[in-house]
């Protein structure tokens, strides 16, 4: 990273060595839900908004973002430009890396649900998800409200945990590497009834249009849960979803 003034502005630059960007995807690249690759088996997670949200803070502050790349596999630079504040503007000058006033501090977000009395308690819940944060938060929920369940990080690990544990619902996030989450449903609705092949399933996934939703429910899940998972329509989706099984 560098960082100098440019005539009345500071201009920061943010070098990496990483995948690059192709050329013919650079003027995109800022767009919300703009990614090079957008199948839901690619190797890495996210939802194409992050440049665009650093575009949107950058503008905020009166300031421009570019990128450049010289292509696939080559890295890539992103140049970020904020106007430097004056005296006779009426604010107090930007302050560079190294002053010694601290940067004031961000409060984390609380994570909060309603334990106690529950339809989920003691139901078993396999919840399938490749990001180990995510993993964690939805297992998290479940748990606090009764649930018994068991995380899974791959397909292989689902229908392994299938197999062995027999648990009455399945969570799965769509968007995962290697085996997605259709290739997921399709190998269960393969399997017997007595080998979990009925069980009630949700589908996890950020991609929230009609169609993508239809096409869930037509890949053999009973529901459709957007991302971010708000954790009362989280309970709430697996709740209906027990109404479904008679294997508690």
């Amino acid at each position: 990273m560098s960082m100098a003034r440019v005539e009345s502005s500071l201009e920061v630059r943010v070098r990496d060595d990483g995948i690059g960007i192709d050329a013919q995807f650079v003027p995109y690249v800022f767009e919300r839900f703009r990614q090079a690759d957008s199948s839901t088996t690619r190797s890495y997670g996210g939802l194409g908004l992050g440049l665009a949200i650093v575009r949107h803070l950058v503008e905020l502050h009166g300031g421009t973002v570019s990128a450049e790349s010289d292509g696939a596999g080559k890295g890539a630079t992103f140049i970020v430009r904020l106007p430097l504040a004056t005296a006779n503007e009426g604010t107090a000058a930007a302050q560079l890396p190294g002053d010694s006033a601290a940067a004031p501090s961000l409060p984390r977000a609380a994570f909060d649900v309603r334990g106690g009395d529950s339809e989920l308690v003691g139901l078993r819940v396999l919840v399938v998800d490749d990001e180990p944060d995510t993993l964690e938060i939805l297992c998290a929920v479940l748990n606090q409200y009764g649930a018994h369940v068991r995380a899974a990080g791959s397909s292989m690990d689902a229908l392994r945990a299938l197999s062995e544990w027999k648990p009455n619902v399945l969570v799965s996030d769509l968007g995962m590497p290697g085996e997605d989450g259709f290739a997921l449903i399709g190998k269960v609705r393969a399997l017997a009834p007595e080998h979990g092949g009925d069980i009630p399933a949700a589908a996890l996934t950020a991609y929230v249009r009609d169609e993508d939703r239809r096409r869930a429910l037509a890949a053999g899940y009973q529901t459709h849960i957007p991302k971010p998972v708000e954790p009362e329509h989280l309970v709430s989706a697996v709740a209906g979803l027990m109404k479904l099984t008679k294997r508690v």
